[in-house]
């Protein structure tokens, strides 16, 4: 069985800069800390993996002596637990509100993968409410229930760049990493998914565009639609795409996956 893992953030949806970037200021404002991240400031954040590592780097000795916020380690733990509780329903609450579209080709790839019997997952570093609200947000909640599991939060002791989630995902899901392939945003996800023996596909985004994906199969704009055609960035694998990503281009980032020529469409005959 061919298995599709997704990371969340950047790939499923353009969740940084309008999704979780808003929420983490909303959630400083609400908590009435004096901190608030530009596009620039976030940019920076986000080579942290996680949301409550990122908040936790704002405990420098200078910030606890000038806001009065607990000093001891396991108090700042549970102080960032709340204001993480917090942003991850605000970050929701956009979600669901329909402020937080999918990538383009997002949809299309999913269904077309469920429909074709692959094996589908998502691992993210994000908690699991707000992956969950992005995935039922892309292609509702009865395609978000085939997939095969969610992976997402603190259910590794390390995040990306440590490949401990994709490790996780591979045993949970049984699969072989010779039919698997990942989609990614970023250079911590390429990192993660190749340090677990992972074929990956990067779709960058407005942050991770110059980002270094030299391990990638293939790197694109977007996995593209009807309305929007993708860019090749990058392709070191025999896939040849057209105007849009296909579950064939997809399966010809697997290097020793051999293509015929019976596949029509989003759909193929190799998929076992």
């Amino acid at each position: 069985m061919t298995t599709l893992i997704f990371d969340c953030d950047g790939v499923i949806s353009d969740t940084e800069r309008y999704g979780h970037l808003p929420a983490y200021n909303a959630t400083f404002k609400e908590f009435g800390v004096p901190v608030e991240w530009s596009e620039d400031d976030y940019a920076i954040m986000l080579q942290i993996a996680g949301g409550k590592e990122r908040m936790l780097k704002l405990f420098t000795p200078e910030f606890v002596a000038q806001t009065g916020l607990p000093s001891d380690p396991e108090e700042q733990k549970a102080e960032v637990a709340r204001w993480h509780k917090r942003k991850t329903e605000i970050y929701a609450k956009m979600v669901n509100e329909g402020l937080l579209p999918p990538r383009t080709g997002i949809a299309r790839i999913m269904r077309a993968a469920l429909d074709g019997g692959w094996q589908l997952a998502v691992a993210s570093t994000s908690a699991h409410p707000a992956v969950l609200a992005v995935l039922h947000a892309a292609i509702g909640k009865d395609d978000a229930d085939r997939f095969a599991e969610i992976f997402a939060g603190d259910i590794v002791p390390k995040k990306k760049p440590a490949p401990d989630i994709y490790l996780l995902a591979m045993e949970t899901l049984g699969a072989d990493p010779a039919d698997t392939i990942v989609i990614e945003d970023s250079r911590n996800g390429l990192r993660a998914a190749t340090a677990a023996g992972l074929n990956t596909v990067v779709t960058v985004n407005g942050y991770t565009e110059e980002e270094d994906f030299s391990e990638a199969r293939l790197v694109v704009s977007s996995l593209g639609d009807p309305g929007e055609k993708t860019q090749v960035l990058a392709n070191r694998s025999n896939a040849t795409p057209g105007d849009m990503i296909t579950l064939d281009d997809l399966l010809a980032c697997l290097p020793n996956r051999n293509l015929g020529s019976e596949a029509n469409g989003e759909t193929t005959s190799h998929v076992r």
